[in-house]
């Protein structure tokens, strides 16, 4: 029973794993409603850097397999570069399945551009950046800019738009046809259940709909930049997954860069490092245009 108890806290960790949060200065304004839906508010927190006006504006979307996680304690390794961050809360899949939390992202976007000048950040350029199941929904969110079957209807800004200007796109799977043959038996564990509650269904009684939520399906010639970074020891979200959305990426010739992290896992200190911010926030300025 101890064994058991242990292997299930060491999973959760694993799960709920997100880049290292930095410690920094920040304006922050909690619990922002961006949008209801039923007896549902769906929250945001917005962290703003000190001492910089109008910056580009951050959104970061948690993993958790698409069943739990939160919007508190977001990555705030890019504050210090003079980026603001909101951190959104969205539906679950135990709660609606897919494409809800797709409409819930989509529909903060609108809300977030719509609201630029009364927080303070640029709207004409928006940042998505997600980890695991939030990194797969970021690359997603960026993939189907226009897409309208995907855009939903939520929320009172439906004239803004919901689109993405780049993509960050941490060890996030990508193609959610492909994930469970590359998967290694803990991985199958964890993402076998977290696909059915996804989709309501097993994915191979989806096909049509996994392929629709899968970034490397969604990539065109008009998508946004993306960076990606995953670790080569991911027992959970095998690398193959970021090494297809690259090349789907290359072969609709976009802007791609791929950092691969020598030993690590799916999740921790790797991903918070100040050296991968800096090569972050070198690829945005370089390729935010």
């Amino acid at each position: 029973m101890k064994t058991l108890l242990l292997y299930t806290s060491l999973l959760l960790i694993s799960i709920y794993s997100s880049p290292v949060n930095a410690q920094t200065d920040s304006d922050i304004i909690k619990n922002i409603i961006y949008a209801e839906t039923g007896n549902t508010k769906l929250l945001l927190d917005l962290y703003m850097p000190p001492g910089k006006k109008n910056p580009y504006l951050i959104v970061w979307i948690h993993g958790g397999a698409w069943r739990s996680g939160s919007k508190e304690s977001p990555p705030l390794g890019m504050l210090p570069y003079g980026y603001a961050l909101a951190s959104i809360n969205f539906r679950m899949s135990e709660e609606a399945i897919f494409p809800a939390s797709l409409y819930d992202i989509k529909a903060s976007i609108r809300f977030l551009r719509a609201n630029a000048k009364k927080y303070g950040y640029r709207a004409d350029k928006i940042i998505i950046w997600g980890s695991s199941s939030g990194g797969h929904l970021a690359a997603l969110a960026g993939t189907t800019n226009d897409v309208k079957e995907l855009e939903g209807n939520i929320g009172t800004h439906l004239n803004e738009s919901s689109s993405i200007q780049m993509i960050l796109d941490f060890y996030g799977p990508s193609n959610l046809l492909t994930i469970l043959n590359q998967s290694t038996p803990h991985g199958l564990s964890v993402r076998v259940p977290a696909l059915t509650l996804l989709f309501g269904k097993p994915v191979e009684q989806v096909v049509e709909i996994a392929r629709k939520a899968s970034p490397v399906y969604q990539a065109d010639p008009s998508d946004p930049p993306i960076f990606i970074v995953h670790g080569d020891q991911d027992i959970q979200v095998p690398v193959n997954q970021s090494l297809e959305l690259m090349e789907a990426y290359k072969k609709n010739k976009l802007q791609v860069q791929l950092e691969i992290i020598p030993g690590a896992g799916h999740g921790g200190d790797a991903y918070g490092k100040k050296e991968l911010m800096e090569t972050m926030n070198r690829f945005i300025i370089k390729n935010l245009k």
